[in-house]
């Protein structure tokens, strides 16, 4: 199979599967210079499904972003349906959470978002997956933190964190309602954690946005739900998590535990696929306004991957129950 087909393919996979694609279904797909194969490849799987597409180049003047242009907005009206294959510049978030709350502000618009998709993820790996064996993954996660008051998080690099998550649900990313869109590629479960309930140390031993994979941990130390001194044995990875923690007031707080159900991604820099990668966790700082629960205002929202987490959740009575063990379910 050729590239072009092989991408097509697995778009319509994913959007069959995340986004209930009928051919009925108008949609609207974002794109850019940078990703525009892929958007592309989801306009032709779209109308492979009998759909009518749109598609909207983003142009590559005047980038970063910081607004929605309003001929694109204006294009919500006649949508049921949008995917947004685009750069994942961080830069670009304000634009980007402007966006998204239009779309989910509309109520009837079902979104696929993929910030810094690349043909490698529709090739190789995390949209060429088992949908129904990820989604089973997922629900056994679920179901196990669905009482969860505490969350005790430790990683063999160094992560020992105590998480307060009361009354802040678990949801899964594997399938977009018309109110809470999905990555594509999918792959994880997520909460809000309580603002000002986590302390403890996060060693970042995966990768983050803006640096790829990091060449030495990053050791975050956080009190009352904010990052406070960070260490790294390499300068320029320093320099760079710490700018991006100085961005604004709410650049240092956390707004995000994620936990990885996609055994086709991999630990590469591009957050969107690493993020999913099964036996993986991270944690997030910065913006959760878009996020069920979410109170943090920011210009911001990166996330830190560790990897082979163990999780243990803590109930109502005090029970603890062990959800990960080594970045997996225990036996």
């Amino acid at each position: 199979m050729d590239k072009p087909a092989g991408m097509n393919q697995t778009a319509l996979s994913a959007m069959t599967n995340v986004l209930d694609l009928a051919p009925s279904d108008r949609v609207l797909v974002v794109t850019d210079p940078v990703t525009r194969t892929c958007g592309e490849a989801f306009a032709a799987a779209a109308k492979a499904r009998g759909c009518s597409v749109r598609t909207y180049l983003l142009p590559s003047e005047g980038r970063p972003l910081k607004a929605v242009p309003p001929d694109l907005l204006a294009l919500l009206d006649e949508i049921d349906v949008v995917v947004n294959a685009i750069e994942g510049d961080p830069a670009e978030v304000p634009f980007r959470l402007e966006w998204i709350k239009a779309i989910e502000g509309a109520g009837r618009i079902r979104m696929g978002h993929s910030p810094g998709i690349d043909e490698e993820m529709m090739l190789h790996g995390p949209l060429a997956v088992d949908y129904d064996r990820m989604s089973r993954r997922a629900a056994a996660l679920l179901d196990a933190l669905e009482e969860a008051r505490t969350l005790l998080i430790t990683g063999p690099g160094g992560t020992d964190l105590v998480m307060d998550v009361a009354g802040r649900r678990f949801i899964s990313d594997l399938k977009a309602t018309v109110t809470e869109g999905a990555n594509l590629p999918c792959g994880e479960i997520y909460c809000c954690p309580v603002e000002t309930g986590t302390d403890g140390v996060l060693v970042v031993d995966g990768c983050f946005p803006g640096k790829g994979v990091v060449p030495a941990p990053v050791t975050i130390r956080i009190a009352d739900g904010r990052a406070g001194d960070i260490l790294c044995d390499d300068a320029d990875t320093l320099a760079i998590v710490k700018a991006l923690m100085d961005t604004d007031e709410g650049a240092r707080t956390i707004c995000e535990l994620g936990i990885g159900v996609n055994s086709g991604a991999r630990m590469t820099g591009n957050i969107l696929e690493a993020e999913k990668t099964a036996g993986t966790a991270h944690i997030a700082f910065g913006s959760n306004e878009g996020m069920p629960g979410g109170r943090n205002v920011s210009s911001m929202h990166v996330d830190y991957l560790f990897t082979r987490p163990g999780i243990t959740a803590v109930g109502p009575d005090g029970r603890q129950t062990v959800i990960l063990e080594d970045g997996r379910p225990p036996a």
